[in-house]
C-alpha cells in the first residue's frame, strides 16, 4: 500500500485563480453563510435586551458540592455555588432563552476527549485520546479531524454543544505542564492539526473554541504575567498558529487566556480582539474569556470579549446597567448575542439539538484511539533491540504503575476513560485524589503479556533501584516504561523524570543493557542513560488503549510513524530562558486554585524563532531535533527538483531500502533571506520494501512571507530562499535555493 499525504496550499492565502468548481464551491459557500446570517439576525432581533445580554455570560455547568465533603478555604466561590436547574455537568453553562427557542448552551473541555476532572458529572465516562502533543506527533491532519469526530460524536450524545477544545498555543517553554493538551512549538504544524480536530468536533454539530489567545505557554503565574514581544514576532509565530486554524477550521469560539500581552490582559486587548482577530483575520465567531480571566466590563466589552466565562466576580451582571447609562452601546451587546447564535447556528447546533442518552459506539471508538497512539509514537533510539522477537524467552517489565495503567494529563482537560482510572494518591482525601496523577486502567504489562504469550515476564515497580537492577540482570530483556505526570496548574523546574527513575533506569541499563525504555511523557525529558539503553520510545499519554498501543510498536505489530512535534534540548542552557519565568516550587498546584503571584514579566526574546528556529539561529545541537523519528525500516531520498518565482514547489523521490514497510515523513523547511529555516509543508508516505514514490511538497505562501512592522502588512522580499528536504530540522537531505519574486499580501478579510 502507498499512501502520500502533502500539505495543500490556502487558495485564500494567495490571489491566485481558482477553477470554475471552487468558485462555485465559494459560491455556495457564500450563500449558506448569507442565509444562516439572516436567520441569526431576525432571531437576535426578536429578543430582549435582557435576553440577549443572558447570552453574555456563562456559569458553572458542575459542583463541587456534589461530592459532599468539607471544601478547602482555597476552592473559590464560583466552585461552590450548587449546579444550575438544567446544567448537565459541565464547565460552563448558559440557560436556554424559551420564549425564542434558543437551546442552553452547555459547555465543556477539552481536546484530549470528553473531559472531567471527577467531580462535574460524577460516574461519567469517555473516550480518552492521546495526548494532543501525540497527535500532532502523527503528522496528519486526517488523524486530527478524526480524533475531533470521535470527540464532538461523544460530546453530542452525551448533551455537550460547545467544546473548550482547539488548544494550540505554542511550546515556548518546554517546562509547561500543559504542553501535553497542545500541538508543539511550529505554527504550521500546530494551525493545520488544530483546524482539523475542531473541524472534526463541528463535524457533529458541536460548536468548538480555539485556545488560550494568545502568548499563554506556562503555568507559572499565568493569571498575572505580561508576555512582551514585537508584532512582527508574535503575528510570525503565536498569531500565525491561531490565524491558521481559524482560516481552516472556522471555530465556532475563540477563547482569550489570562495573561497580559504587551501591557494589557489579553481579554481585553484591543489589539488582540478587535484589531487582528476581528478585523485583520474577520472572525465572525464569539470571543469567550477563560475561566476567571476577565477584570473589567467596559473596557473587554469593547475591546471585543463577547462572554464572560464563570469566575468570582460577576463584571458582566453590570452589563444591562452600563447599557442604560450610555457606558456600553445597545449595538455592541446585540453584535454579542449575534455572534454566538451565528455561530451556533453556523454549526447546526439548533438544527440538530444535543441531548444526553445517544448512543457511543465505544469499541469502535477505543479502537481508533488505539490506532492514533500508535501514529503518534516516536522511536527515539533502536540499536536493533526493537521490534522484540517472538522468540524472546524472559522480559523483566520495570515502572511505576506499569502493572496498572498509563497516565493521564490532569487538569481541566482530564478524561476520566471507559473502564475509569487509578488515582496516584494513598490516603489522599477525596477531593486531593481528584487532583492528583491519574491512570487509565490499560496496564502495559499486560497488554506486553497479550502480544508475548510464550515469554515470561516478570514485573517490579522500579521504587528500588537496587532491586530492580537484580530483577532485570536475570531476563533476557527489559523494558522499563517510565512516567512524568503533567498537569494544569503545575509547571517543571527541569527535564529530569520524577521518583528517582534516572537513577533507577541507569541501574538498571548497567545490568542489562539490552533494556528498552518507553517515555511517559507530555514534554521533552532529559536522557543522563541514554547511552546505555539499546531503544528509547516516546509514548507521550498514550489514552483509551495506551498499554495495547504501546505492546503493538515494542512487538512490531504496528510500525512506528511519529515525529517529534517538539524539541528535546540536551540541556536548559541551549533555552531562551534557562529557567520557567517566575516559577516557585511552593506555588505549583493543580489547576493553580487558590495560588497568588505577583505580576512579572517575561520577554520572549527568541521573537518568532521558537523551538528548532531558536536552536538554528544559536547553532546549537539539540537531544532530537523537531520532527525527528526513527522507523523500522530505512529511507532515501534523491531526485530533487524545483520550481521558484511566485512560490516555492520542491519535488523528491522517497525510496524504502529496508526490509519493512515503514512510513516516512519529508519535511521541507525554507529559510526566508536573513532568517531562520522554518517548516513550510511535508509529505507523509507508506511504502513497501524496495517501493519509490515521488513527491511534490508545495511551501505554504504564507510561511514564505515575514511582518514588515512599519508597513503593517505582509511582504515576500525578492532574493534567495534556501531550503532543504530532510528526515527532521536536524537532517537535511536535500538542500537548493531557489529565487522567489517579491510581493506583499494583506489578509484582512
Amino acid at each position: 500500500m502507498g499512501r502520500a499525504i502533502s500539505t495543500v496550499v490556502l487558495a485564500a492565502a494567495m490571489a491566485w485563480a481558482m477553477p470554475a468548481t471552487a468558485e462555485r464551491a465559494e459560491a455556495t459557500h457564500r450563500n449558506q453563510e448569507n442565509t444562516v446570517d439572516e436567520r441569526a439576525a431576525a432571531l437576535v432581533d426578536s429578543m430582549t435586551l435582557e435576553e440577549q445580554i443572558a447570552l453574555t455570560a456563562s456559569v458553572s455547568g458542575g459542583s463541587l458540592l456534589e461530592l459532599g465533603i468539607p471544601l478547602p478555604d482555597f476552592i473559590p466561590e464560583a466552585m461552590r455555588v450548587p449546579k444550575p436547574e438544567g446544567a448537565i455537568g459541565t464547565a460552563g453553562f448558559v440557560p436556554a432563552i424559551e420564549r425564542v427557542d434558543f437551546p442552553a448552551l452547555h459547555l465543556a473541555d477539552a481536546s484530549l476527549g470528553l473531559a472531567d476532572i471527577g467531580y462535574l458529572r460524577p460516574g461519567q465516562q469517555s473516550t480518552s485520546l492521546p495526548a494532543t502533543l501525540s497527535l500532532a506527533a502523527t503528522f496528519d491532519p486526517e488523524m486530527a479531524r478524526e480524533a475531533g469526530r470521535i470527540i464532538g460524536a461523544e460530546a453530542f450524545a452525551k448533551g455537550v454543544n460547545v467544546m473548550l477544545a482547539g488548544g494550540v498555543n505554542l511550546a515556548r517553554e518546554l517546562r509547561n505542564g500543559r504542553n501535553f493538551e497542545y500541538l508543539g512549538e511550529d505554527p504550521l504544524l500546530a494551525g493545520l492539526m488544530v483546524s482539523e480536530q475542531i473541524a472534526g468536533i463541528q463535524d457533529h454539530n458541536v460548536a468548538s473554541t480555539i485556545k488560550h489567545y494568545a502568548l499563554n505557554p506556562q503555568e507559572s503565574g499565568r493569571f498575572v504575567y505580561n508576555a512582551r514581544i514585537d508584532e512582527a514576532a508574535l503575528r510570525e509565530s503565536d498569531l500565525l498558529a491561531f490565524e491558521i486554524g481559524i482560516e481552516r477550521g472556522k471555530p465556532a469560539a475563540i477563547m482569550c487566556a489570562y495573561n497580559k500581552v504587551n501591557g494589557t490582559y489579553a481579554c481585553e486587548n484591543e489589539f488582540l480582539l478587535n484589531d487582528v482577530l476581528k478585523g485583520d483575520w474577520g472572525f465572525r465567531g464569539w470571543v469567550m474569556s477563560d475561566w476567571g480571566a476577565v477584570h473589567s466590563l467596559v473596557p473587554s466589552v469593547e475591546a471585543g470579549l463577547d462572554q464572560q466565562s464563570p469566575q468570582d466576580k460577576d463584571y458582566f451582571g453590570g452589563l444591562a446597567e452600563a447599557v442604560r447609562a450610555g457606558e456600553i452601546d445597545r449595538a455592541r451587546v446585540r453584535d454579542m448575542a449575534f455572534r454566538i447564535v451565528r455561530s451556533m447556528m453556523a454549526v447546526g447546533a439548533l438544527e440538530h439539538r444535543a441531548s444526553p442518552g445517544g448512543a457511543i459506539d465505544k469499541e469502535a471508538h477505543s479502537a481508533r484511539a488505539q490506532a492514533l497512539a500508535e501514529a503518534g509514537m516516536v522511536l527515539l533510539k533502536n540499536d536493533g533491540i526493537l521490534p522484540l522477537a517472538a522468540e524472546t524467552k524472559s522480559i523483566a517489565v520495570i515502572g511505576r504503575h506499569a502493572d496498572k495503567g498509563v497516565p493521564i494529563g490532569g487538569g481541566s482537560s482530564q478524561v476520566i476513560p471507559w473502564g475509569g482510572v487509578y488515582r496516584d494518591a494513598p490516603g489522599a482525601n477525596p477531593l486531593s485524589a481528584l487532583l492528583a496523577p491519574s491512570y487509565g486502567l490499560s496496564s502495559p504489562l499486560e497488554a506486553l503479556r497479550a502480544a508475548l504469550p510464550d515469554a515470561d515476564i516478570v514485573f517490579d515497580d522500579g521504587s528500588d533501584a537496587v532491586r530492580a537492577a537484580a530483577v532485570a540482570a536475570k531476563a533476557d530483556l527489559v523494558v522499563v516504561y517510565a512516567v512524568k505526570p503533567e498537569m494544569e496548574g503545575i509547571d517543571h523546574a527541569d527535564f529530569s523524570l520524577p521518583y528517582g527513575q534516572d537513577a533507577m533506569i541507569d541501574a538498571v541499563a548497567t545490568a542489562n543493557p539490552r533494556t528498552v525504555v518507553v517515555l511517559q511523557t507530555g514534554n521533552p525529558v532529559a536522557m543522563p542513560w541514554l547511552d546505555k539503553v539499546g531503544a528509547v520510545l516516546e509514548a507521550w499519554f498514550s489514552g483509551q488503549r495506551g498499554g495495547q498501543a504501546m505492546a503493538a510498536i515494542l512487538t512490531g505489530a504496528s510500525s512506528p510513524q511519529g515525529r517529534l512535534p517538539i524539541t528535546f534540548p540536551a540541556s536548559a542552557e541551549q533555552l531562551p530562558h534557562k529557567a520557567v519565568v517566575g516559577y516557585d516550587p511552593a506555588k505549583q498546584r493543580p489547576l493553580g486554585i487558590g495560588v497568588e503571584y505577583d505580576p512579572f514579566p517575561i520577554d520572549y526574546v527568541e521573537g518568532s524563532d521558537i523551538g528548532y528556529r531558536w536552536f538554528d539561529r544559536t547553532d546549537a545541537e539539540p537531544l532530537f531535533p523537531f520532527g525527528f523519528g526513527l522507523t523500522y525500516t530505512s529511507f532515501d531520498y534523491d531526485g530533487l527538483a524545483f520550481r521558484g518565482g511566485e512560490g516555492l514547489s520542491v519535488q523528491a523521490r522517497i525510496t524504502n531500502t529496508g526490509a519493512r514497510e515503514g512510513t516516512e515523513v519529508a519535511q521541507l523547511y525554507v529559510a526566508p533571506p536573513g532568517r531562520t529555516h522554518r517548516l513550510a509543508g511535508w509529505a507523509k508516505v507508506t511504502l513497501k520494501p524496495g517501493e519509490s514514490r515521488q513527491v511534490t511538497i508545495d511551501a505554504h505562501p504564507w510561511l514564505l512571507l515575514s511582518y514588515d512592522d512599519e508597513a503593517g502588512q505582509w511582504v515576500r522580499p525578492r532574493g534567495e530562499y534556501r531550503f532543504f528536504v530532510g528526515k527532521s530540522a536536524g537532517e537535511p537531505m536535500l538542500t537548493g535555493s531557489a529565487v522567489l519574486t517579491a510581493a506583499t499580501q494583506d489578509r484582512a478579510r
